[in-house]
């Protein structure tokens, strides 16, 4: 009886663990940008810890033009470990972007991370 249960209780998790991934992958961004937009190539990275927005939990933002906007469209989690070497708690990034600023928010229709530069040998 206890390894019934047991058996249940794994295939529920594992069943709740492929629909949380299905809806992460579908967020609100396009895998390619609309080319009647213009591409923005900002600066990206946890709001809260590295672009000085107010809140308490680490939150996906951009600086466009100087000034930071936290992201609707795509979250810090889709990206990586944010807590990483390079993670965005720990740097700044650049990503490519389109979208726009509604209520000082920045709604991206297209985010992609771009690789980090390598040094110069």
């Amino acid at each position: 009886m206890k390894s019934l249960l047991m058996l249940l209780a794994l295939g529920f998790c594992a069943v709740s663990t492929a629909n949380a991934q299905t809806t992460k992958a579908t967020s609100g961004v396009a895998a390619a940008p609309d080319k009647a937009k213009k591409v923005m190539v900002v600066d990206a990275s946890c709001g809260q810890c590295k672009l000085g927005l107010p809140g308490k939990e680490c939150d996906l933002a951009v600086r466009i033009d100087g000034k930071a906007y936290f992201v609707d469209g795509s979250d810090i989690d889709s990206h990586g470990d944010a807590h990483a070497k390079d993670g965005f708690c720990s740097a700044i990034r650049k990503a490519e972007v389109q979208g726009e600023i509604v209520n000082n928010r920045f709604k991206a229709s297209y985010f992609k991370l771009l690789p980090e530069p390598t040094a110069a040998k």
